[in-house]
């Protein structure tokens, strides 16, 4: 969409501001259709934000926004309509005032859902990378350094009937576990988040956070980041991490003492692939990318195609819900005893 949709009509107002995304890439032309058939629509030209005088121009008439801008107290009082708001990230960001979209049952949801299946994809490649040298073996060819049969092998570690342990069992563990059946892999679980029995009754073992670094073969990070857990993996529990462990980091950065963290993959304890990183885009001189042992992949794991319009299908129908009285089905809503608790930024 290459310039703002003027409101005004009889329709609902929705306000689709999904910056640095755009709209085109979030709802494919069908839904796109019925979208503004059904709404009046207020888009940000193509490539950049919304204006803000225009967003509050809009504000009192909106019954929806689409987007990840800021949404306090203050600017939530000039919208008296609202009744949803999609984050079309994947996180709950601490830039909403919850609190009064909870007083005023203002629904507030989340679209991680829609990158889990593209996320878990590119961690069992990571995986499969890192147990079998795939881009080390590249670039030892490419340098005329290739090892050929069982000495290109030495040291490899196939997923088939591995060990494997999970830290975090929300939309990403769930996306990743079915993906591993095929391996007939051993998956521990440690989520402090779940009663065992929820992990249990997915297929898997509950098992403590100790237990899960030290007996694992292929360890997959996947907890978001609360106010519990920012760099919970500090250097003590990584010197947990069984030696030649393949360590796979793809849900959030500060979850683990960066530092200590690269300093193990740099000494040889374990293997790595990172996908999210401190601070992106990740300093040239970064010694991240003079790491032998460390695939290094640029935050790409949920940015593809298919979960941006997977975000844009459930956007519409959730929206069809709720203008219909009904409850959403297909984001994630809000919760007031966890929201508050999320720091990713």
């Amino acid at each position: 969409m290459a310039a703002i949709e003027g409101g005004g009509g009889d329709r609902p107002l929705v306000i689709v501001d999904p910056y640095p995304y755009t709209y085109d890439q979030l709802f494919t032309p069908a839904r796109s259709v019925w979208l503004q058939q059904e709404f009046e629509v207020v888009s940000a030209p193509e490539g950049g934000p919304l204006d803000q005088e225009v967003l509050e121009e809009h504000l009192g008439e909106c019954v929806a926004i689409v987007g990840v801008m800021p949404l306090g107290r203050d600017r939530l009082e000039r919208a008296p309509k609202l009744k949803v708001i999609f984050n079309s990230g994947g996180n709950f960001k601490q830039n909403i005032d919850y609190e009064y979209c909870f007083e005023r049952r203002v629904h507030v949801l989340n679209c991680g859902p829609a990158y889990a299946e593209a996320v878990a994809e590119l961690a069992l490649g990571l995986a499969l990378d890192l147990g079998r040298a795939i881009s080390l073996a590249d670039r030892r060819f490419r340098a005329g350094a290739e090892r050929y049969l069982l000495a290109g092998n030495s040291d490899v570690v196939s997923l088939f009937r591995a060990r494997v342990g999970l830290i975090g069992f929300g939309s990403l563990g769930r996306a990743l576990l079915p993906l591993l059946v095929p391996f007939h892999c051993q998956v521990s679980i440690y989520d402090p988040w779940l009663p065992d029995s929820v992990i249990a009754k997915a297929g898997a073992v509950p098992a403590e956070l100790d237990a899960i670094l030290s007996g694992s073969e292929f360890l997959f990070v996947l907890a978001g980041v609360t106010i519990e857990n920012q760099g919970f993996l500090d250097a003590a529990r990584l010197d947990r991490v069984a030696p030649g462990c393949c360590v796979v980091l793809v849900s959030r950065a500060a979850v683990v003492e960066f530092d200590a963290f690269l300093d193990r993959v740099a000494a040889g304890r374990f293997r790595a692939a990172i996908d999210v990183w401190p601070k992106e885009p990740v300093p040239a001189d970064s010694r991240a990318r003079r790491m032998e042992d460390l695939v290094l992949s640029a935050h790409r794991a949920g940015g593809i195609r298919s979960a941006f319009y997977e975000i844009g299908e459930m956007i519409c129908d959730d929206l069809g819900l709720i203008m219909q009285g009904l409850a959403p089905m297909r984001t994630q809503p809000a919760v007031w005893e966890l929201v508050r608790r999320y720091r990713s930024r």
